[in-house]
């Protein structure tokens, strides 16, 4: 096959990340023309070029769901870990807009060799690796923290290891002394990874964390979520969960290696445990510290009235656009969304335009038309196929819940994180229309994901998201919709429960396909399949605004890491003003 040949899996990514990049400006009309987007811009850096020094606050409404990279798979938090903490084989360029969505070394001397028609590949360490205490990085250690990700009291994380390697059926980690014979490591710096089936973008899986080195002999199990031994230029000084993460250089991380990952500040304070709306007050005001902070979750929609009148705080804005998905997850395990017809009525039910409003408006969303963002498919708008109304079909969806067996409507939960309590009561006002009495349950952020992949206890529906990995629709509706990835703890992307034999015929005749664009096409074919068994309401696509103070220099929101600040190039303008 010709995908043995480096060349073309090169042009693989090449055409996977034009893919990504095909609809980055915004969406268009009907007519085709733009939409104006007051007050928003992408692709450009906030403060210049930071000088090195001084300590960098990032003020934030909750703690990290897991720093340790065998369980860290929340983007923002794959952002933080892969740019401060460790380093994976391979990563993606820092740099704002189309340039950040190339993949380069990181680890590795080179993006791997592919052998036996893309079923195997090899990856070299580059020489001089060092560890926070001077040890040398191996490929042992890689090894080690592949084979961690598939220990069931480390779930969570990334599972593209248990999907891809050959011969891995019923593993689970080596914390019993057991290894995986299709990882090997022939010294200390070669890895060689087997595979069940050729995968021309593995170049691109392998910039997860998991794909990070782990020493066994720093093997904590659930405890290293707490202390991450560090391969990357800060490590872990003092963390309080919940409060407060302070993180200093590693003096044995060598910047010659490393051509991403700039290191300006000498420390890096999370506050943690605040109020969203205090954190953006602080940046705006950019008094003291708060001059050298940036936040970390999404500026609260309330404050956008605060931000685009005025021009020196909205030259501190990013809103870069996520690439993701926002989804309305109802649970298909059980009634009343086990009834195609009832979850059939919830597409019409949805008043879209509600969420727009409640998540900022219409210059950070755009109503979602399918399952796969725009970044995805490579088109501006994709038809939906239960109509064109922002605001719902009531009487379709009347119609529909009548045909259901439930004419007057029912009872049901939603869980969301206390962030999206707004949100959550646009969907209990507009379900009411047409009978269904919707019950609110909130639970912190950093928690909510464990909470809704807690099967057996999962709610009737949840505000969920998906954002690709990297530029595949092979790492979006997989994951969100094959029901042979449900787990029972830790249920990370499909939290309708959905399973349908047909569906996952289907992926599996895709993922087999050696043709990059007819198997990018064929997953955008697959969307309004999926749609038309309805295991989710596709809600929003988002953009992530985030709030620099006005000593921040370097920040820009990274298109591959769903638009949150670049942390391998932040810094500040004068790092002799922070403090912290």
């Amino acid at each position: 096959m010709s995908r043995q040949t480096r060349a073309l899996s090169a042009t693989l990514g090449a055409s996977l990340a034009l893919a990504l990049l095909g609809a980055c400006t915004g969406h268009a009309d009907d007519d085709g023309s733009e939409k104006h987007r007051p007050g928003v811009s992408t692709g450009t850096v906030i403060g210049g070029t930071p000088k090195k020094g001084g300590t960098l606050t990032v003020l934030s409404d909750q703690d990290f769901a897991h720093l340790d990279p065998a369980r860290n798979w929340v983007m923002p938090t794959m952002d933080f870990g892969s740019r401060l903490l460790y380093r994976t084989l391979t990563t993606f360029k820092s740099a704002p807009g189309k340039a950040g969505s190339e993949i380069v070394p990181d680890l590795a001397t080179d993006l791997g060799r592919p052998s036996d028609g893309g079923r195997t590949w090899t990856f070299t360490l580059k020489p001089g690796l060092k560890y926070e205490d001077g040890t040398p990085i191996r490929a042992q250690d890689v090894k080690y923290n592949v084979e961690r990700s598939f220990a069931p009291d480390l779930a969570g994380g990334p599972d593209y290891a248990q999907r891809y390697l050959a011969g891995a059926e019923g593993y689970t980690g080596p914390l019993q002394g057991k290894h995986l014979d299709s990882i090997r490591t022939p010294d200390d710096r070669t890895i060689v990874f087997r595979l069940r089936r050729p995968v021309a973008e593995f170049s691109y899986t392998v910039t997860l964390p998991t794909f990070s080195p782990v020493p066994a002999s720093r093997e904590k199990g659930v405890q290293y979520d707490l202390r991450p031994f560090s391969s990357g230029p800060y490590r872990i000084d003092t963390y309080e969960r919940g409060k407060k993460l302070v993180l200093v250089r590693n003096p044995h991380w060598d910047p010659a290696t490393d051509q991403v990952r700039k290191a300006y500040p000498d420390r890096i304070v999370v506050q943690q445990g605040l109020k969203r709306g205090q954190i953006d007050d602080r940046i705006i005001a950019s008094s003291g510290a708060d001059a050298s902070a940036v936040e970390w979750s999404d500026m609260d929609p309330a404050s956008i009235a605060k931000v685009l009148p005025r021009p020196e705080v909205k030259k501190r804005l990013a809103a870069e656009q996520t690439g993701c998905t926002d989804m309305l997850a109802l649970n298909t395990s059980r009634a009343p969304f086990d009834n195609l017809k009832l979850r059939q009525a919830m597409q019409y039910a949805v008043d879209k335009s509600a969420q727009v409003t409640a998540n900022g408006g219409p210059a950070l969303n755009d109503i979602a038309t399918g399952y796969l963002p725009p970044s995805l498919t490579g088109v501006r708008r994709a038809d939906f196929i239960y109509g064109r109304s922002a605001t719902g079909d009531v009487e379709k969806a009347r119609k529909l819940l009548a045909e259901g067996g439930r004419p007057s409507g029912f009872a049901a939960t939603i869980t969301v994180s206390t962030g999206d309590k707004t949100r959550a009561e646009a969907l209990q006002q507009s379900l009411s229309r047409v009978g269904v009495r919707l019950r609110i349950q909130t639970v912190d952020p950093s928690v909510y994901y464990d909470t809704i992949g807690d099967t057996e206890h999962a709610p009737d529906m949840a505000i969920s998201g998906w954002c690709p990995d990297y530029p595949s629709g092979s790492t979006f509706l997989p994951f969100v919709f094959d029901g042979r990835t449900i787990r029972e703890k830790g249920n990370q992307g499909n939290i309708s429960q959905f399973r349908d034999k047909a569906v996952e015929k289907r992926m599996d005749e895709i993922a087999a396909m050696s043709d990059a664009g007819r198997a990018n096409q064929a997953w955008i074919d697959l969307d309004p399949t999926i749609q038309r068994k309805s295991p989710a309401v596709p809600l929003l696509w988002p953009r992530k605004p985030l709030l620099a103070g006005d000593n921040i220099a370097g920040a820009f929101g990274h298109p591959v890491w769903t638009g949150q600040f670049d942390f391998a190039v932040i810094g500040l303008k004068d790092p002799a003003k922070s403090r912290g």
